[in-house]
């Protein structure tokens, strides 16, 4: 759906996919009551799984809405607390609302478990409803009134797809990105059963400590992508591809500590530091995803977005067939070598980490001034007519 949703929001904009994303996934959460075998449940979850697609849009629009000067600081802080929120329903579900409804409303555990979800449904249908309302697709309007007056041009899904998956960047990003939120949610997965397994951890203290790592994101993930802003300042793309490059290696080392670690004190302090660089990392991708190809900055989210998840499935399998430790080091070999490609990213009018000169506009947009100001708007709406 990341693969799909993406060139959709370079045709149509977020607001429209994402409100509806939104309604749709809102209906199979509301039916999880009506389960009754594992198929079923398989079935719903695959459907309520489909709003998972939503980051998509998260991260597009809050490309559009702000310059691209601080799209890292905005990616990173909705992206991290976007995952933050899977954490806290979480809590709130079966800490709040479960007893509510067993204790407060005098529900059986099997009704109250079967009603419960209504409440998530209700509240997922209810912004989606008001992001189609009260919100515009960018600070120029919704993309239907632009084209309608001709300050939009008419943008075509499929070229733009081809447009991102033929950039050798993108897949590039689309590793890093496996290679930090493929492990956050591979950590997220494994974290509580490594902790009960290794240190003999009731499931409740364990889950408690791998919460952590979901935590961190109130902020991590805002961290990387401020980082990458700062840096841009100073030293234009050459600087993002510097603190992608450090938050990746640190993190790859991080991993092999974590994995070394044989007292529970020691690795609750690692899995606060390993987490934070990686989602910095996670917030300093999505720093340089807007520049590498402007009209086709959805495309390109979308693809670098499925790389999480498809990183999840690939260090899945390696825990699934390798000893912990040996799953751990094969991880954290993956993000060294991660960041490594950051060497081999290119693009075009910026300056990389070991060639090339960044363009006199490209100065311009990142050196201050009032032409920093004009280029970043221009810059900001590649699809328009005006730009």
């Amino acid at each position: 759906m990341r693969f799909v949703l993406g060139p959709l929001c370079d045709k149509y904009g977020a607001r429209v996919l994402m409100g509806t994303v939104l309604m749709a996934a809102s209906i199979p959460t509301a039916m999880i009551g009506l389960v009754n075998s594992a198929l079923g449940l398989a079935i719903v979850r695959f459907f309520i799984g489909l709003g998972g697609s939503s980051f998509v849009m998260c991260q597009f629009w809050s490309t559009r809405m702000f310059t691209k000067e601080i799209a890292g600081t905005a990616n990173a802080l909705v992206g991290g607390w976007g995952n933050l929120g899977g954490g806290l329903t979480q809590i709130f579900m079966g800490s709040l609302l479960f007893p509510l409804f067993t204790d407060g409303f005098g529900l059986s555990n099997d009704a109250a478990w079967r009603t419960v979800c209504i409440v998530p449904a209700v509240v997922a249908f209810a912004a989606g409803f008001l992001v189609l309302r009260i919100s515009d697709d960018c600070p120029k309007g919704n993309y239907k009134e632009m084209k309608r007056n001709g300050t939009m041009q008419e943008v075509s899904a499929a070229a733009s797809f081809r447009s991102g998956a033929t950039n050798f960047n993108t897949w590039i990003l689309f590793i890093h990105y496996g290679c930090c939120f493929g492990v956050e949610l591979t950590m997220n997965n494994a974290a509580a059963t490594y902790f009960r397994d290794k240190y003999l951890l009731t499931t409740a203290e364990a889950a408690a400590i791998a919460s952590i790592f979901g935590f961190m994101n109130l902020f991590a993930r805002g961290i990387g992508g401020y980082s990458s802003d700062k840096m841009n300042a100073k030293l234009g793309m050459r600087g993002r591809l510097i603190v992608q490059m450090v938050l990746l290696a640190v993190e790859g080392g991080l991993i092999f500590v974590f994995a070394y670690t044989n007292t529970l004190a020691v690795s609750i302090v690692v899995l606060v530091f390993f987490s934070t660089f990686v989602q910095a990392a996670e917030g300093s991708t999505y720093g340089i995803v807007p520049y590498v190809d402007p009209p086709s900055t959805g495309s390109i989210s979308g693809i670098v977005g499925a790389g999480g998840n498809i990183g999840a499935v690939c260090f899945g399998f390696a825990f699934q067939n390798l000893s912990t430790r040996a799953a751990f080091i094969t991880m954290g070999s993956c993000v060294l070598g991660a960041a490594a490609l950051n060497v081999l990213i290119l693009i075009k009018g910026h300056r990389s980490l070991i060639c090339g000169q960044d363009s006199d506009a490209v100065k311009s947009a990142w050196q201050g001034g009032t032409a920093s100001k004009t280029n970043a708007t221009t810059l900001q709406f590649p699809a328009t007519a005006d730009a």
